[in-house]
Protein backbone atom coordinates (compact mmCIF):
# COMPACT_ATOMS: atom_id res chain seq x y z
CA UNK A 1 0.00 0.00 0.00
CA UNK A 2 0.91 3.60 -1.03
CA UNK A 3 2.94 5.38 2.53
CA UNK A 4 0.67 8.23 1.33
CA UNK A 5 -2.78 6.34 1.88
CA UNK A 6 -0.98 4.81 5.14
CA UNK A 7 -0.79 8.48 6.46
CA UNK A 8 -3.85 9.87 5.08
CA UNK A 9 -5.91 6.88 6.53
CA UNK A 10 -4.01 7.10 10.23
CA UNK A 11 -4.57 10.85 10.39
CA UNK A 12 -8.35 10.37 9.62
CA UNK A 13 -8.72 7.77 12.30
CA UNK A 14 -7.18 9.97 14.68
CA UNK A 15 -9.64 12.68 13.55
CA UNK A 16 -12.65 10.30 13.42
CA UNK A 17 -11.32 8.97 17.29
CA UNK A 18 -11.07 12.25 18.69
CA UNK A 19 -7.47 11.48 19.02
CA UNK A 20 -4.16 14.27 19.59
CA UNK A 21 -0.89 12.95 17.65
CA UNK A 22 0.78 13.56 21.47
CA UNK A 23 -1.22 11.08 23.09
CA UNK A 24 -0.93 8.59 20.38
CA UNK A 25 2.81 9.08 20.13
CA UNK A 26 2.99 8.51 23.81
CA UNK A 27 0.33 5.47 23.65
CA UNK A 28 3.32 3.66 21.78
CA UNK A 29 5.98 4.67 23.64
CA UNK A 30 7.59 7.20 21.17
CA UNK A 31 8.15 10.97 21.44
CA UNK A 32 5.44 13.31 21.67
CA UNK A 33 5.92 14.42 17.98
CA UNK A 34 6.77 11.42 16.35
CA UNK A 35 3.48 10.31 14.65
CA UNK A 36 3.23 14.55 13.67
CA UNK A 37 6.34 13.50 11.24
CA UNK A 38 5.31 10.35 10.29
CA UNK A 39 1.40 11.68 9.40
CA UNK A 40 2.98 15.18 8.31
CA UNK A 41 6.44 14.22 6.78
CA UNK A 42 6.34 10.97 6.20
CA UNK A 43 9.49 10.67 8.80
CA UNK A 44 9.88 7.56 9.43
CA UNK A 45 8.93 6.23 5.99
CA UNK A 46 7.04 3.36 7.42
CA UNK A 47 5.83 2.18 10.56
CA UNK A 48 7.52 -0.47 12.71
CA UNK A 49 5.98 -3.57 13.36
CA UNK A 50 5.53 -3.17 17.11
CA UNK A 51 3.70 0.71 16.29
CA UNK A 52 1.67 -0.72 13.77
CA UNK A 53 0.17 -3.51 16.05
CA UNK A 54 -0.47 -1.50 18.65
CA UNK A 55 -2.24 1.37 16.22
CA UNK A 56 -4.20 -1.46 14.90
CA UNK A 57 -5.33 -2.52 18.12
CA UNK A 58 -6.08 0.65 19.37
CA UNK A 59 -8.40 1.50 16.47
CA UNK A 60 -9.55 -2.02 16.23
CA UNK A 61 -8.53 -2.17 12.41
CA UNK A 62 -6.36 -4.71 10.85
CA UNK A 63 -2.81 -4.49 10.92
CA UNK A 64 -3.21 -4.25 6.69
CA UNK A 65 -4.84 -0.78 6.76
CA UNK A 66 -1.69 0.65 8.12
CA UNK A 67 0.54 -1.17 5.87
CA UNK A 68 1.22 -4.69 7.70
CA UNK A 69 0.20 -8.04 5.72
CA UNK A 70 -2.40 -9.58 4.68
CA UNK A 71 -4.68 -10.51 7.22
CA UNK A 72 -3.84 -14.06 8.55
CA UNK A 73 -6.10 -16.37 10.23
CA UNK A 74 -7.03 -15.16 14.05
CA UNK A 75 -5.82 -16.87 16.88
CA UNK A 76 -8.09 -18.39 19.52
CA UNK A 77 -6.84 -16.54 22.62
CA UNK A 78 -8.18 -17.14 26.34
CA UNK A 79 -9.91 -14.19 27.40
CA UNK A 80 -7.09 -13.94 31.27
CA UNK A 81 -5.92 -11.04 32.66
CA UNK A 82 -2.63 -9.67 31.05
CA UNK A 83 -3.29 -11.15 27.82
CA UNK A 84 -3.57 -8.87 24.73
CA UNK A 85 -5.43 -9.99 21.64
CA UNK A 86 -5.61 -8.33 18.14
CA UNK A 87 -8.38 -7.23 16.22
CA UNK A 88 -8.39 -10.26 14.17
CA UNK A 89 -7.92 -12.95 17.01
CA UNK A 90 -10.72 -14.82 18.32
CA UNK A 91 -11.16 -14.16 22.41
CA UNK A 92 -12.61 -17.42 24.01
CA UNK A 93 -15.26 -16.34 26.91
CA UNK A 94 -16.02 -18.68 29.18
CA UNK A 95 -19.56 -20.96 29.33
CA UNK A 96 -20.10 -20.81 33.42
CA UNK A 97 -22.67 -23.90 34.60
CA UNK A 98 -24.48 -20.61 36.39
CA UNK A 99 -28.05 -20.30 35.65
CA UNK A 100 -29.64 -16.80 36.51
CA UNK A 101 -33.56 -16.97 36.69
CA UNK A 102 -35.99 -15.17 34.61
CA UNK A 103 -38.57 -16.12 37.68
CA UNK A 104 -38.51 -16.36 41.20
CA UNK A 105 -34.70 -16.76 41.64
CA UNK A 106 -32.46 -19.54 41.02
CA UNK A 107 -29.44 -20.86 43.31
CA UNK A 108 -26.22 -20.22 41.62
CA UNK A 109 -24.39 -23.32 40.50
CA UNK A 110 -20.55 -24.26 40.36
CA UNK A 111 -18.97 -21.15 38.69
CA UNK A 112 -16.59 -23.48 36.58
CA UNK A 113 -16.73 -23.41 32.68
CA UNK A 114 -18.66 -25.88 31.20
CA UNK A 115 -17.66 -24.85 27.04
CA UNK A 116 -16.20 -21.59 25.76
CA UNK A 117 -17.51 -19.33 23.21
CA UNK A 118 -15.61 -17.58 20.63
CA UNK A 119 -16.04 -14.10 19.83
CA UNK A 120 -13.82 -11.69 17.48
CA UNK A 121 -11.58 -9.42 19.67
CA UNK A 122 -12.81 -5.85 17.80
CA UNK A 123 -16.63 -7.18 17.81
CA UNK A 124 -16.19 -7.51 21.80
CA UNK A 125 -14.28 -4.59 22.29
CA UNK A 126 -16.80 -2.86 21.03
CA UNK A 127 -19.64 -4.33 22.64
CA UNK A 128 -18.69 -4.62 26.15
CA UNK A 129 -17.39 -2.12 28.68
CA UNK A 130 -13.21 -2.63 28.69
CA UNK A 131 -11.74 -5.99 29.64
CA UNK A 132 -12.45 -9.53 27.70
CA UNK A 133 -11.70 -11.18 31.26
CA UNK A 134 -14.79 -9.58 32.92
CA UNK A 135 -17.08 -11.41 30.69
CA UNK A 136 -18.86 -14.64 30.79
CA UNK A 137 -21.82 -16.69 29.70
CA UNK A 138 -24.47 -17.79 31.34
CA UNK A 139 -28.08 -19.40 31.15
CA UNK A 140 -31.32 -17.98 31.30
CA UNK A 141 -34.07 -19.59 33.65
CA UNK A 142 -37.30 -19.16 33.36
CA UNK A 143 -40.19 -16.62 31.56
CA UNK A 144 -39.97 -13.81 33.40
CA UNK A 145 -38.47 -11.95 30.57
CA UNK A 146 -40.19 -12.91 27.65
CA UNK A 147 -40.81 -12.31 24.66
CA UNK A 148 -36.84 -10.41 25.30
CA UNK A 149 -34.98 -13.63 26.94
CA UNK A 150 -36.18 -16.92 27.12
CA UNK A 151 -35.51 -20.03 29.10
CA UNK A 152 -32.27 -21.49 28.12
CA UNK A 153 -31.42 -18.64 26.15
CA UNK A 154 -27.28 -18.06 26.14
CA UNK A 155 -26.41 -14.17 27.69
CA UNK A 156 -23.20 -13.09 27.69
CA UNK A 157 -22.44 -10.62 30.63
CA UNK A 158 -19.62 -7.93 31.39
CA UNK A 159 -19.00 -7.36 34.86
CA UNK A 160 -16.99 -4.83 34.80
CA UNK A 161 -20.21 -2.81 33.71
CA UNK A 162 -22.21 -2.74 37.15
CA UNK A 163 -21.10 0.71 38.41
CA UNK A 164 -22.54 2.91 36.50
CA UNK A 165 -25.78 2.08 36.47
CA UNK A 166 -28.27 2.60 33.66
CA UNK A 167 -31.59 1.75 32.04
CA UNK A 168 -30.82 -2.19 30.61
CA UNK A 169 -30.57 -5.77 31.54
CA UNK A 170 -28.35 -7.09 34.25
CA UNK A 171 -28.04 -9.89 36.21
CA UNK A 172 -28.84 -9.57 39.90
CA UNK A 173 -28.11 -11.64 43.16
CA UNK A 174 -30.51 -11.46 45.73
CA UNK A 175 -30.66 -13.88 48.80
CA UNK A 176 -27.83 -15.98 47.29
CA UNK A 177 -30.07 -16.63 43.98
CA UNK A 178 -29.27 -15.00 40.76
CA UNK A 179 -31.96 -12.68 38.97
CA UNK A 180 -31.68 -11.44 35.24
CA UNK A 181 -34.62 -8.23 35.49
CA UNK A 182 -34.52 -4.92 33.45
CA UNK A 183 -33.56 -1.96 35.20
CA UNK A 184 -34.70 1.77 34.83
CA UNK A 185 -33.00 4.70 36.55
CA UNK A 186 -35.19 7.49 37.90
CA UNK A 187 -32.92 11.04 36.31
CA UNK A 188 -34.53 12.92 39.21
CA UNK A 189 -33.91 10.63 42.21
CA UNK A 190 -31.27 7.51 40.65
CA UNK A 191 -33.98 5.42 42.23
CA UNK A 192 -34.01 2.01 40.48
CA UNK A 193 -37.60 -0.01 39.11
CA UNK A 194 -36.58 -3.76 38.47
CA UNK A 195 -38.96 -5.36 36.49
CA UNK A 196 -39.64 -8.26 34.06
CA UNK A 197 -40.49 -7.58 30.39
CA UNK A 198 -43.43 -10.44 31.00
CA UNK A 199 -46.34 -8.40 32.66
CA UNK A 200 -47.72 -11.38 34.45
CA UNK A 201 -44.24 -11.37 37.21
CA UNK A 202 -44.56 -8.82 39.94
CA UNK A 203 -42.45 -5.61 39.33
CA UNK A 204 -40.09 -3.59 42.01
CA UNK A 205 -40.46 0.41 42.33
CA UNK A 206 -38.12 3.04 43.82
CA UNK A 207 -35.62 1.11 45.16
CA UNK A 208 -32.34 2.28 46.30
CA UNK A 209 -29.28 1.38 44.09
CA UNK A 210 -27.53 0.39 47.34
CA UNK A 211 -29.28 -2.61 48.31
CA UNK A 212 -29.00 -4.01 44.85
CA UNK A 213 -26.12 -6.49 44.62
CA UNK A 214 -25.57 -6.24 40.75
CA UNK A 215 -23.83 -8.73 38.77
CA UNK A 216 -23.17 -7.04 35.56
CA UNK A 217 -25.04 -5.76 32.65
CA UNK A 218 -25.94 -8.19 30.18
CA UNK A 219 -24.85 -7.15 26.64
CA UNK A 220 -25.79 -9.86 24.22
CA UNK A 221 -28.33 -12.96 23.96
CA UNK A 222 -27.95 -16.21 21.49
CA UNK A 223 -30.36 -18.79 21.61
CA UNK A 224 -30.99 -22.07 19.63
CA UNK A 225 -34.20 -22.00 17.29
CA UNK A 226 -36.16 -25.07 17.19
Amino acid sequence: MENVAIRQRLDALIAEHGEDYASLSRLIGRNPTYIQQFVKRGVPRRLSEDDRRKLAAHFGIAERLLGGPADRAGHAVMARAGITATPGDFVLIPHLDIGASAGSGAEPGAEVPVAVLAFQSSWVRGLASGRPEALSVIRVEGDSMLPTLADGDNILVDTDDRERLRDGIYVLRTDDALLVKRLSINPATRRLTIRSDNSAYPSWDDCDPATVAVIGRVVWVGRRLT
